[in-house]
């Protein structure tokens, strides 16, 4: 007997640009079903040569994600809970480390796990809204903040911050999430609409004939691998990389364009 899960990453490509949907009621939650298929999209995009760059939003437009299904956790036993955090763990580097520009539409409550994957992406991008809240406030559940939180925070801002936003549960706004560098802006627009239209064309930019996505993909890979070696071994991950991008079709059509005065066409190649 087969059993069919219920879609809830629901994912569609358009200009090079693939959008990851998450759909769970409540709050766009992800269960462990839903950590699976965002790992299977995210492998999809890896392989599928046709996308360039990847934006994940949350479905509707009151929440972005608002982190693990808290009942789910109730039912499990701590065996599971742990392996769930070990493939959620598993599948945010996955998304981290793809060599694919990440951006993050955060359309409403970022919370929680919900945050843990917005930090994953490359770029946080918000839209205006005065009641959607953003924070780690897994401690008033007696836990810490398992899916990758801890660490990701820390990098954004620093350790000491971090430390003070986690055991204090604080949540607050997209205005100070951009102050505390944790979101990288605030676009005021209308409705849910308009705010992924402006996305997509952002998203765009990055993509051929555009962008040299390659480049985009490899600075992305440069900036992830190199964070968190020693400086000389960053450099030569960064020396690697060039020398790929030497040796393609962008590089010498950018180089050419910029003698040329004119705007490069780019292939992603």
């Amino acid at each position: 007997m087969t059993t069919t899960q219920a879609k809830m990453v629901n994912t569609s490509v358009k200009n090079g640009v693939m959008t990851l949907e998450l759909s769970f009621d409540p709050g766009n939650c992800y269960t462990h079903e839903m950590m699976k298929q965002i790992d299977s999209a995210v492998l999809e995009a890896r392989f599928n040569n046709d996308v360039q760059a990847i934006v994940i939003r949350g479905a509707g437009d009151k929440f972005f994600c608002a982190g693990a299904d808290i009942n789910m956790l109730k039912q499990a036993d701590p065996t599971f809970k742990y392996y769930f955090c070990l493939h959620a763990n598993e599948t945010l580097n996955r998304l981290e480390h793809t060599p694919k520009i990440v951006i993050a539409a955060l359309n409403g409550h970022t919370v929680g796990g919900g945050l843990e994957i917005a930090m994953a992406a490359d770029i946080r991008i918000a839209r205006k809204n005065e009641r959607a809240k953003v924070g780690l406030p897994e401690v008033n559940l007696g836990v810490l903040p398992g899916t990758g939180g801890t660490q990701r925070l820390a990098r954004l801002v620093n350790k000491s911050k971090a430390i003070e936003l986690m055991v204090t549960a604080e949540t607050f706004g997209f205005e100070k999430a951009m102050d505390l560098g944790i979101i990288n802006d605030v676009w005021d627009e209308p409705d849910t609409d308009a705010f992924m239209a402006r996305i997509q064309k952002y998203a765009e930019q990055f993509c051929p004939p555009n962008g040299a996505s390659k480049a985009v993909g490899r600075i992305k890979r440069s900036v992830q691998s190199g964070a968190d070696l020693p400086f000389e071994s960053a450099l030569a991950v960064e020396r690697e990389l060039q020398q790929l991008l030497f040796q393609g079709e962008d590089a010498k059509e950018g180089i050419t364009a910029y003698i040329e005065k004119r705007k490069g066409v780019f292939t992603g190649k």
